[in-house]
């Protein structure tokens, strides 16, 4: 059950200066206040949803107390009336998030809320990402020992956060990680780095009455237990590095999969290069049946134990992330390929002040299924599911992106920044409709300085497609008055179907460590998404403030 009284927030701290006022250390009190505010308007040429408040707001507070031997903290979190696209579960008021650390030389044990990733994420990571309404982490109990020099030890066990409650799993779980190169005097005088790590989690959920069955008169045999596994190697030796990794897990039949009874995998390899101004990166990943949930019957964002990396790259560019991709958790070939170079200074490419070129290249692909004959019906449901040469592709291309970034300095003052971006979207597979949509963007972006105090940063962009709503056209120029002041507009407009001009204006304030922003537009309907997860966001027009602070 969600803690939503203020005298929580209070305790938590009261513990934590009382622990650190036996020591010699002086105590250090960080924290931030975050507050978002929208004054909402009906729109109904964008799409605006009805609203009964006056005014919607995500804000939150945090605070942390550090010591020698003891740290506490708590987050106090306020969306009673949330922003568009956090309403129904996301609404309320408390304090969700809580923690006291205690530390004693290699020891250090959490209890209460924390966060958590093992390797790459594959089998276990809780996290917080306020722009995706996303913080799964878990309440319980977590030890990190360093026994002997080079290894780190983990355990924990907890329940996963869900909006204001907790789902009723239990997720276990070990890691172990080992640099070998702190063993090895040779690895480390050759300047060779070698780290190998194992993990383990387990998820303890009983079936509820409300579960599905397979058919009329057969009900599901749900496991109880849920396990999964992950190793990895990463190998660094001077501007070479190298990472494998690979993770299972047991039959999980689950919402995601249909309810079948089939493993899932996951292996990643990946490389990069890096020195005197050329940086490579190539990777791989094929995942199968790896949607892993602290409460089988979810769908959405919430409840995941586990995270995929979407192997594409996330742009900034508001264009060319308006059809952003989202990991495909049933199973998927992606692969990723990128090479930066800078052309030096007087040279023939580089000229005055040098050039900078970067090109990624990414591709997602469905895997080979062949399906098993279903128990009864024509359902899956109940039986493995489906087989999956391992190499194989499937039919259906999820994803491709190929772009092209030119980075150049013309004068002192002036810097051009290009880029061109060519990218087939699978709206079906992403969003559930829509088909394939390929379209070509073109980016230009400069910025001049005109003194230390003056400078002018202009974007033009232009999306052109024949599938969806069609071209797309943005324009934004901002003026910044150095240390405190800037101004922004933009104008976001679909010169295709709808005719439709989402346009924003901003005024921005630094002092110190606070920063107010105040503005008024439209944003437009579409998905929000960082690191392949990704959440609905409708149109919106009105009032924007947000006030943070950092301390």
């Amino acid at each position: 059950m969600a803690l939503r009284k203020p005298l929580f927030f209070v305790g938590v701290l009261c513990v934590a200066l009382a622990a650190t006022a036996q020591t010699d250390k002086p105590i250090t009190v960080t924290g931030s206040i975050q507050s978002d505010i929208l004054i909402p308007q009906d729109d109904d040429k964008i799409g605006t949803l009805p609203t009964s408040d006056d005014v919607l707001t995500n804000s939150y507070a945090e605070v942390s107390v550090m010591s020698k031997y003891v740290d506490a903290g708590a987050r106090l979190e306020y969306l009673e009336h949330p922003l568009p696209g956090f309403e129904n579960d996301f609404k309320g008021w408390g304090v969700p998030y809580f923690y006291v650390k205690g530390k004693l030389k290699d020891v250090e044990l959490t209890l209460g809320h924390f966060y958590e990733q093992f390797g790459s994420g594959f089998i276990l990571r809780t996290y917080e990402e306020r722009s995706l309404g996303i913080d799964n982490s878990l309440i319980g109990g977590r030890l990190v020992v360093k026994p002997v020099k080079g290894v780190q030890l983990k355990a924990l066990t907890g329940r996963q956060r869900r909006y204001w409650n907790q789902n009723h799993a239990w997720v276990s779980g070990g890691d172990v990680e080992v640099n070998l190169d702190q063993w090895i005097h040779g690895l480390e005088a050759s300047g060779t780095y070698l780290t190998l790590g194992a993990s383990f989690v387990n998820k303890h959920e009983k079936a509820s009455d409300d579960e599905i069955f397979a058919d009329p008169t057969h009900r599901l045999n749900l496991p109880e237990n849920v396990n999964a596994w992950d190793i990895r190697a990463q190998l660094t030796k001077g501007p070479v590095s190298v990472l494998a990794e690979y993770a299972q897990k047991t039959q999980d039949p689950s919402y995601d999969n249909d309810y079948i009874y089939r493993r899932g995998h996951v292996a990643m390899l990946s490389l990069s290069y890096s020195k005197s101004g050329l940086s490579v990166l190539a990777q791989a990943k094929r995942s199968d049946n790896m949607s892993f949930r602290s409460r089988r019957s979810m769908t959405g964002t919430s409840s995941f134990i586990n995270h995929l990396p979407a192997f594409t790259m996330e742009h900034t560019y508001t264009l060319a992330a308006l059809y952003p991709y989202a990991t495909h958790p049933d199973g998927e070939w992606a692969y990723q390929a990128e090479v930066g170079y800078t052309f030096k200074r007087n040279t023939l490419l580089g000229g005055k002040y040098g050039t900078g070129i970067k090109v990624n290249f990414s591709h997602v692909h469905a895997i080979d299924r062949h399906e098993h004959a279903p128990l009864a019906g024509s359902t899956l449901r109940g039986s493995d599911g489906y087989g999956s040469a391992f190499w194989k592709w499937g039919d259906q291309m999820y994803y491709q992106d190929l772009n092209i970034q030119l980075e150049k300095r013309l004068t002192r003052d002036f810097k051009l920044n290009l880029m061109y971006m060519n990218q087939f979207y699978n709206k079906t597979i992403v969003e559930g409709e829509g088909g394939m949509i390929h379209s070509n963007i073109f980016v230009a972006e400069g910025k001049y300085k005109f003194n230390k105090k003056l400078t002018l940063r202009g974007e033009l962009q232009y999306l052109t497609t024949r599938g969806d709503e069609g071209d797309w056209l943005f324009g934004l120029l901002e003026l910044s008055l150095a240390p405190h002041w800037m101004f922004t507009v933009s104008d976001e407009w679909n010169c295709g179907a709808t005719d439709l001009h989402y346009y924003m204006g901003s005024v921005t304030y630094n002092i110190g460590a606070h920063r107010i922003q105040g503005g008024f537009g439209r944003t437009r309907a579409g998905y929000n998404c960082s690191g392949g997860v990704c959440r609905y966001v409708p149109a919106s027009k009105g009032f924007m403030l947000s006030y943070n602070y950092n301390f």
